[in-house]
Order: structure tokens, then C-alpha cells, then sequence
């Protein structure tokens, strides 16, 4: 693939001088960047993103992608920029060991504070050949800037966000014909001070052709101790996938935020023909979390399967948005986000695939399952297919239900009490998507999270 760095995205229309500065809360953001790398590429891709950014306003619920997605609560924090300088052999965050992160089957690993590359708590050492996994400095300029900040998409505003403030990332690159045997763990650590911190971490994969890698990309608190009751920070990551023809990545997605904590990620993933993405989503805590979902296929024969798990209560919301562009014939995709949500939680699921004229013989499914605990819980779905194609097979469908009576008295009918019956309904309802990940570690560690959630 023949590229350059392309950063007319950002200039496609005018940008009048007299709009500039038109958010507050975005231009307080900009004002707090800081950057250490001045790579002559790197520093006109952080200015042109910035200039987009000094353009727009933080989206709010008269826009249909934002409609039950309220973000006034995010834009009463004064965020300022989250530093945390971790030393030679330091493991602890204040009561939180690393231990209790690393995955006992990953060996390759990539730790980020706050944003900031931790060699010391990373590993990667003895990889296998053909195979690059660390920060923005293990690649040349030149060849970073034909894929980074490169995928549709950019414009988005948080997104442009993550641009403007980009000063490292977390590289996985495979090289042709290359297929890596165990999983990549990408681990993003948030540890708020003394006030409310932003991190913007960001993530390059490149899968060649015909290799194969698996990822875990994880965004956990590190819980350290605030004069607050609750940490407040915000996260807003950005994760590029280029799929190259006949390549495969397995994705897993794993958010597991403070309980006062924003979360705003997006990912990009480009598949070339013949390509395979499988992406295992699940999202548990944070008070405001979305997920921005976006699939471009740029060749034929690809395949794509997501599936996604949604776990909140409290006054927690959770918000899902998906895009399959399916853009070229015979491509297959199936999709099942599930959703458990109890107390006064609200969740969002919003999937689109689109099918237009070209994408012949395309066969697409898509399915968003949803579980209310409580009577106050609430959910808003909208699964949608826009298809101008004529022989396509495509199906789409959303259910909302509570604990069925019967199923709770089958068990209680067998010797299991009322409580430990419902528990057994919910897990069963979530272990089909945890399923999907085949690191046992994180299956285990993922179902007692969910339990806990789910059993106050």
C-alpha cells in the first residue's frame, strides 16, 4: 500500500477565521497540550487536527449521533493534563498492583500511564520475527505516517481531539506472511490526582498480508487516592486497524473504568480483500462511556464479527455506536451486542450497516440483545440496515426483556434460592459473549466483574 500523509481531511471545507475558538471546553483542552516529539510530519498532522478542533463544538442531543448521549456532565470538569512518572521496578499504584493486571498467557505487553509509554512495565522482549510491538519510536517517521491519522473518520471531534494532543503510540505491526501465536496485551492505566486528568492514548496496529495476530486492548483505573470521593478522569482513545489482504486480527476490547471516570474511544478498522476482523467489545463501569465502532471495507470477500458486552448500574450510561461500511461484493458479517443494565443505569445501542449497489451477494446480520434488572433501567436501541444493493441476504433485530419468572422458579424448583437463581440467568446472559475471548484469565477475571456489578 502506496500512501502519504494526507491531511487534506481536515481541509475539505473552509474554515473560517472569524469560527475559531467556538467551544470553550475544546479550546481549555487545547490550551493544555503538551508534546515532547516534533517530527516535521507529526507536527503539521497535530496542528491541522487542532485547527479542526478550534472549528467545533462538543456534540450534544439535538444531533441524532448524540441524541441520548448527554455530555454536559464531561464539559463541568476542569481537566488538566494527567502526568504520572513510574520509576524502575515500580508496580504498585497506590494499593493497585500490576500483578493484578498482567495476563499470565501474554508475554508481549505495552503499558501506558496516563498516557505516557512505560518502558519499565512493559514487555517486549524475544519477539517473534517479522513481529514490532512498543511506542511511536520503534518505526520511522515514514513509515508510521502512511496509516496513523490516515483511517475515515478523522474529523470526528474527539478524534481530532486524540490528533491534535498526539505525542506517542502504541505500535503492533505484523509483517507479511507472520502469525504472532499468543495475544498482545495493550494496557492503558488512568491514575488521578489531586484533580480531574485527561489521558489520550492512541494505537497502530498494521496486520500484512497473510499474517494473523490477536490483541487485548485493556483501559483499567489504577485507584489512586483522591481528596474526592470518587476519581474523576477522562479518557479519549483513538485505535487505527489496517487489515491487509488475506490478514486476520482478533480485537479484544475491555473497558473497565472508575465509577466517576469518562470514557470516549474510537476504532478504525480497514480490511482489505479476503481480510478477517473479529472484535470481542466489553464495557463495564465509567460514568459516561462510549464506543465509537467503524468498519471500511475496501475489497471483496471480507468477514467481520462483533460482538459486544454492556455492563452498568448506578447512573452509569453506556453508549454503543457501530458502522459497517460493506462497500464491495460477498462480504459476510455478524453482529451481537448484548446489554445487562440495572439500578437508574441507561443504555445506548446504535448499529448501521451500510449496503450499497456495489456490495452484491453481501450477507450481514446483526442482533442487539438487552437485560433490565430494575424498573428504572432504560435502554434505547436502533439497529439499522440501509441497503441499495438487490441480492444481498441481510437480517437485523433488537430485543428488550427482564428475568423470566418461570426461569427463575425452574431453578428455584431444583433447589436453587431465588437470589443465586437470578444470579445464574445474568451470567449465563453474559458468558456468551465473554466466551468469546479465549484468554482464560480474562474470561475469569471479566465474569466475576460482571457478578459484582450485577449483584449489589
Amino acid at each position: 500500500m502506496n500512501m502519504s500523509i494526507n491531511l487534506e481531511r481536515f481541509h475539505e471545507t473552509s474554515l473560517p477565521e472569524n469560527l475559531l475558538d467556538r467551544d470553550a471546553f475544546l479550546s481549555g483542552l487545547l490550551s493544555r497540550v503538551t508534546t515532547t516529539k516534533s517530527d516535521g510530519w507529526l507536527q503539521e498532522l497535530r496542528e491541522a487536527a487542532a485547527n479542526w478542533v478550534r472549528h467545533s463544538v462538543v456534540p450534544n442531543t439535538r444531533e441524532e449521533e448524540w441524541r441520548f448521549t448527554d455530555l454536559s456532565p464531561l464539559k463541568q470538569v476542569d481537566f488538566k493534563l494527567g502526568m504520572f512518572h513510574v520509576h524502575n521496578n515500580v508496580e504498585t499504584f497506590h494499593g493497585t498492583s500490576l500483578q493484578s493486571m498482567i495476563l499470565p498467557e501474554v508475554s508481549e505487553r505495552l503499558v501506558f500511564v496516563n498516557g505516557v509509554y512505560s518502558p519499565d512495565l512493559s514487555n517486549t522482549e524475544n519477539l517473534p520475527a517479522g513481529l514490532i510491538v512498543g511506542n511511536l519510536d520503534v518505526l520511522p517517521g515514514e513509515v508510521v505516517q502512511e496509516y496513523l491519522a490516515q483511517a475515515e473518520g478523522a474529523k470526528e471531534v474527539f478524534t481530532a481531539l486524540n490528533t491534535a494532543a498526539l505525542n506517542d503510540v502504541a505500535v503492533v505491526w505484523v509483517a507479511k506472511n507472520v502469525v504472532v501465536e499468543t495475544p498482545i496485551h495493550l494496557l492503558f492505566i488512568s491514575v488521578a490526582g489531586e484533580s480531574a486528568t485527561i489521558s489520550q492514548p492512541r494505537v497502530l496496529v498494521v496486520a500484512e498480508s497473510n499474517s494473523q495476530v490477536s490483541l487485548i486492548e485493556e483501559y483499567v483505573t489504577g485507584k489512586m487516592p483522591v481528596p474526592q470521593e470518587e476519581e474523576v478522569y477522562f479518557t479519549n482513545g483513538v485505535t487505527e486497524i489496517w487489515v491487509q489482504e488475506n490478514a486476520q486480527v482478533t480485537h479484544n476490547r475491555v473497558v473497565r473504568e472508575g465509577a466517576a471516570a469518562f470514557h470516549i474511544g474510537k476504532t478504525a478498522v480497514t480490511q482489505a480483500r479476503y481480510s478477517r476482523y473479529n472484535c470481542n467489545a466489553v464495557t463495564v463501569g465509567g460514568k459516561i462511556s462510549r464506543h465509537n465502532l467503524e468498519i471500511l471495507q475496501t475489497g471483496e470477500q471480507t468477514e467481520t464479527t462483533l460482538n459486544g458486552l454492556t455492563v452498568i448500574a448506578d447512573n452509569q450510561l453506556a453508549d454503543t455506536h457501530s458502522v459497517l461500511s460493506l462497500n464491495h461484493p460477498h462480504g459476510v458479517s455478524k453482529q451481537l451486542h448484548k446489554c445487562i443494565i440495572s439500578d437508574r443505569a441507561h443504555g445506548v445501542f446504535n448499529g448501521k450497516i451500510l449496503v450499497p449497489k456495489l456490495a452484491q451477494l453481501t450477507d450481514a446480520s446483526q442482533l442487539n440483545r438487552n437485560l433490565l434488572l430494575s424498573s428504572k433501567s432504560r435502554i434505547d436501541t436502533k439497529p439499522q440496515l440501509e441497503i441499495t444493493a438487490d441480492n444481498v441476504k441481510c437480517a437485523h433485530g433488537a430485543t428488550v426483556s427482564q428475568l423470566e419468572d418461570d426461569q427463575i422458579f425452574y431453578l428455584q424448583s431444583r433447589g436453587i434460592d431465588e437470589n443465586d437463581a437470578r444470579k445464574l440467568l445474568v451470567n449465563a446472559f453474559a458468558t456468551e459473549i465473554i466466551n468469546f475471548i479465549l484468554v482464560p484469565s480474562l474470561r475469569e477475571s471479566l465474569l466475576k466483574t460482571v457478578t459484582s456489578l450485577t449483584n449489589k
